[in-house]
C-alpha cells in the first residue's frame, strides 16, 4: 500500500512519534493505522496514545438536574465554534439536556423519535431540523446519557463553558452539603484527569494483558534494560502497569486537591464518609468532552479561494 503524507501526519498526530518514526511504522504495517499506533508503542516512540482530533468537532456539552437522584448529560455538535458560542444554540443544547433527563429513551435513535416536549406536534429530530435552518449549519445531536441513582446521588459538573460534561453517581445513606461538595469536587476530578474505570476492580483481563504486552516490547526495546534477568524485567512490567492503571482508575488516582500531593481519591472519599458518619462510595461516572473522537475536515483557505476562482 502506498504511503502518503498525510497518513503519516495523521500518524504522528495521534502518537506524537517523529516523522521518520511513523513513516516507518505505516510501512512496516502496510499502512494499517492502528497496526502503526501499536508498533510505535511497543517500540517506545509513541509519546502518547492520542487521537488525532479527539477534542476536533465544535460544539457543546450540557447538563440536566431533575433532583438528586436523577441527571443526564448531552452532547450537540455544530460546524464551527462561532455557532458553539451563539446564544441561541446554548439555549437549544440546554433544551435538549432537559428532553433527555426526562427521557426513557433506550438510545439515540428512540430518543430523535420523541416527542419535543418544547412544542409536542414535533418529534426530537423535527426540531433539530427546525435548528440547522434557522442557524444556517449542520448540527447534530450525537450522544446523550440519563444517570438515576438507586441508593445515593448524582451530582453534575460542567467545565469550560461546555467542553466537558460530567455526572457522578453516589452510593451514600448521607446525603447532606459537605458530601455532595466532595462528590463535585470527584467530578472536577474526573473532568481533568480523564479516568477510564470507578477502580482497578472495573478493569478487565483482556485490557490488563494487552497493556502489559506493549510495556514489554517498551522494555525489551530499551538499551538500559538488556541483559536484564527475566525476574527484573517481569518486575518492572508490573511496575509500569501498576502506574498505568493508577492513572486510569478515578479511585486510584491522587486526589488533585491533596493537601499532601499524595492522597488518593479513595483516601479522601474515606476520610469525607468519616467526617460525615456516612458510608459513602462512587458507583459511575459519565464524562462527555465536545468532539471527543471525532475528526475534524481541515480547510485549506488558500486551496479553497483557488477552487472558487477557478484556479
Amino acid at each position: 500500500m502506498a504511503i502518503t503524507a498525510a497518513m503519516v501526519k495523521e500518524l504522528r498526530e495521534m502518537t506524537g512519534a517523529g516523522m521518520m518514526d511513523c513513516k516507518k511504522a505505516l510501512n512496516e504495517t502496510n499502512g494499517n493505522m492502528d497496526e502503526a499506533v501499536e508498533y510505535l508503542r511497543k517500540n517506545g516512540q509513541a509519546k502518547a496514545e492520542k487521537k488525532a482530533g479527539r477534542i476536533a468537532a465544535e460544539g457543546l456539552c450540557r447538563v440536566a438536574v431533575k433532583d438528586e437522584k436523577t441527571a443526564a448529560v448531552v452532547e450537540v455538535n455544530s460546524e464551527t465554534d462561532f455557532v458553539a458560542k451563539n446564544a441561541d444554540f446554548q439555549e437549544y443544547v440546554e433544551a435538549v439536556a432537559k428532553q433527555a433527563v426526562e427521557s426513557d429513551a433506550a438510545d439515540l435513535n428512540a430518543f430523535l423519535e420523541e416527542k419535543w416536549h418544547l412544542d409536542e406536534s414535533k418529534t426530537v429530530k423535527d426540531a433539530l431540523v427546525d435548528k440547522v435552518a434557522v442557524i444556517g449549519e449542520n448540527l447534530s445531536i450525537r450522544r446523550f446519557e440519563k444517570v438515576t441513582a438507586e441508593n445515593g446521588c448524582v451530582v453534575t459538573y460542567v467545565h469550560g463553558g461546555g467542553r466537558i460534561g460530567v455526572i457522578v453517581e453516589a452510593v451514600t445513606d448521607v446525603v447532606n452539603d459537605a458530601v455532595k461538595e466532595a462528590l463535585n469536587n470527584i467530578a472536577m476530578q474526573v473532568a481533568a484527569l480523564y479516568p477510564k474505570y470507578v477502580s482497578t476492580d472495573e478493569v478487565s483481563e483482556e485490557f490488563k494483558a494487552h497493556e502489559k504486552e506493549i510495556i514489554t516490547e517498551q522494555i525489551k526495546n530499551d538499551p538500559k534494560m538488556a541483559g536484564k534477568p527475566d525476574k527484573v524485567i517481569e518486575g518492572a512490567v508490573n511496575g509500569r502497569l501498576n502506574k498505568e492503571l493508577k492513572e486510569v482508575c478515578l479511585l486510584e488516582q491522587v486526589y488533585v486537591k491533596a493537601e499532601d500531593g499524595k492522597q488518593s481519591v479513595a483516601k479522601y472519599l474515606e476520610q469525607v464518609a468519616k467526617e460525615n458518619n456516612a458510608n459513602l462510595s462512587v458507583k459511575r461516572f459519565v464524562r462527555f468532552e465536545t468532539g471527543e473522537g471525532i475528526e475534524k475536515k481541515e480547510e485549506n483557505f488558500a486551496e479553497e479561494v483557488a477552487k472558487q476562482m477557478g484556479m
